[in-house]
């Protein structure tokens, strides 16, 4: 009777499990914004360069060596020569300040190493092993720099190609941008926007679609997947929008912006495959909209933090932020 009820509890305990490992029945989330925003950059002085019209929009957001919060933002409509963007810095003491400081123009785009003159777009920063990965978009291709610090970045400069440090594009006119990435394992999941239709400038086909690469070193990339594309949001070119990427538990979380300004929606999509939210459909997939555009998550002591562009696309805010359970 003893050795039938181990044998009995030991069977129970493999039928809770999962073949990876993880609990058969992993909870599923969604997020909900846990506070009232406070406000974290302005629209900057740009001194010359500024312009009435500009923008501050898509941004990243770190810590530094030194343990100061580090935010870097694509300021548009600048009078930057070409596509008038750059990126303009501010620096925190503490994650929840409000107003942080003002750190100047810290890139601009390099058209002598191939670079779009004013293209620069999405800064998106980590660390590891004691060096800070920046990669970004230069208005054609995802850019890799790297840090030892967290505040001065150094283009690397991709083998074989002559002064170029693009890693991949999807093609002319596709304006391969918003690069984020993640590590699951030993692999790195890059995500990233850009056309599908628009591969010439002037094409009628302006679709859009969130594509992601992976990689063992940061260096050699796979070939590109679309991993979220249409659904209720449809289709354009604006609809895949700065893909940001979380795992929560055994589920991997989509956050997609559709709208910037007043009106400013994102979707967030949930799925145990960090290489399909949904393409043609997001049935199973959808799990709520928020009012914000452009987020990024921190994840910091213990909480959650959502940081986004102000609606009136003047500034950049942030708010805490929480996961319940989605039955």
């Amino acid at each position: 009777m003893t050795k039938f009820l181990i044998i009995s509890i030991l069977l129970s305990l493999v039928l809770s499990k999962g073949l990876s490992g993880q609990p058969a029945e992993t909870r599923k989330y969604k997020p909900v914004i846990d506070s009232e925003w406070w406000p974290v950059a302005g629209n900057p002085d740009l001194g010359e360069l500024t312009n009435p019209g500009q923008q501050p929009v898509d941004f990243g957001i770190w810590q530094a060596q030194d343990s100061s919060w580090q935010l870097w933002s694509c300021i548009r409509s600048t009078n930057e020569p070409g596509k008038t963007r750059l990126f303009y810095g501010w620096e925190g003491m503490s994650l929840t300040d409000s107003n942080w400081t003002p750190a100047g123009i810290k890139m601009k785009a390099d058209p002598l190493v191939g670079e779009t003159a004013g293209g620069l777009q999405a800064p998106y920063v980590f660390p590891e092993s004691g060096t800070w990965h920046m990669f970004y978009g230069d208005w054609n291709a995802i850019c890799h720099a790297v840090s030892a610090d967290g505040k001065k970045f150094d283009r690397i400069i991709q083998p074989n190609q002559e002064r170029v440090p693009a890693l991949f594009t999807e093609g002319s006119g596709t304006n391969t941008r918003d690069p984020m990435v993640i590590k699951e394992g030993d692999t790195y999941y890059c995500y990233y926007t850009g056309g599908t239709g628009f591969r010439d400038e002037g094409a009628e086909d302006k679709t859009g679609a969130v594509y992601c690469r992976t990689s063992k070193d940061k260096k050699h990339w796979s070939s590109s997947k679309i991993v979220s594309k249409g659904g209720r949001t449809g289709y354009s070119w604006y609809a895949h929008e700065c893909p940001f990427v979380v795992k929560i538990e055994g589920y991997f979380y989509l956050f997609r912006t559709q709208k910037y300004g007043r009106n400013n929606i994102s979707s967030v999509y949930r799925s145990a495959d960090p290489l399909n939210f949904g393409v043609g459909t997001d049935e199973g997939y959808f799990v709520t909209h928020l009012p914000v555009s452009a987020p990024e998550l921190v994840h910091y002591h213990g909480r959650w933090y959502i940081v986004a562009l102000n609606p009136g696309l003047n500034g950049v805010r942030m708010a805490c932020l929480k996961w319940i359970e989605d039955y």
